[in-house]
């Protein structure tokens, strides 16, 4: 059994994604970021980074493994089901520049789109452009990439399910995709997966439709003193 320690974000997704994928059994630990809960010392001796997600797998010899940062979650549960992570090196190495891709780029770049628009206390125009404006030139990097391709890297890997959920940031980022065919025909592509779909609805019920403003209490925890704070 997984134990997946999550809250319902596009870096959540890709995990609950891959374990439906592959048929994992695993129980959700919901995380409440908006509460603090990232920083209880439970949780802190599973991801010390105090982000979420992560993940504790009991099904392992010699005692169970923990593992954090999505990227590397991913990395795990592929290995260990063999699947969605080729093993020869030109297909295993494509795939794997594009999962760096996008915990490097399109995760980091639109977050902090998102956060100039909607959690910052003062509208900052130069902030709100320049990382719209590199969200938008890295949605169209992926529109490239998928020319004559149905996936990311050419098979359904862990790279798709690593950037779809952080795609879908589009739409309340309020960036049109009308010239990039590419990337839309992926995301409905990828919409349709029964798995995909299954794992979209990861906490549901906490969900926000859209990000709401931020209110003072919710900007202190997620992004005030207690950050810095020594643990």
């Amino acid at each position: 059994m997984i134990d997946l320690y999550a809250w319902p974000t596009p870096n959540a997704y890709k995990v609950s994604i891959l374990l439906e994928e592959t048929g994992l059994p695993y129980t959700v630990i919901p995380v409440n970021i908006m509460e603090g809960e990232q920083f209880a010392p439970s949780f802190l001796k599973i991801s010390p980074n105090n982000r979420m997600p992560a993940i504790v797998d009991h099904d392992v010899v010699g005692g169970p493994v923990s593992v954090f940062e999505s990227g590397a979650i991913l990395m795990y549960l592929a290995e260990k089901t063999g699947r969605f992570w080729p093993l020869e090196p030109h297909q295993r190495y494509k795939v794997a520049e594009w999962v760096m891709w996008q915990m490097a780029g399109l995760g980091p770049m639109l977050g902090q789109a998102g956060h100039f628009r909607m959690a910052a206390p003062e509208k900052i125009p130069y902030a709100v452009e320049r990382y719209t404006n590199e969200a938008k030139r890295l949605f169209r990097v992926l529109d490239t990439q998928l020319e004559g391709k149905d996936f990311i890297a050419g098979q359904y890997s862990i790279a798709d399910m690593m950037s779809y959920p952080w795609s879908l940031s589009a739409a309340w980022l309020e960036i049109p995709l009308d010239d990039m065919p590419n990337l839309v025909r992926w995301q409905a592509t990828m919409a349709e997966r029964p798995a995909v779909k299954r794992g979209m609805e990861l906490l549901a019920d906490k969900r926000q439709a859209r990000p709401a403003q931020m209110d003072e209490k919710t900007r202190e925890i997620l992004y005030g003193k207690k950050q810095f704070e020594k643990r």
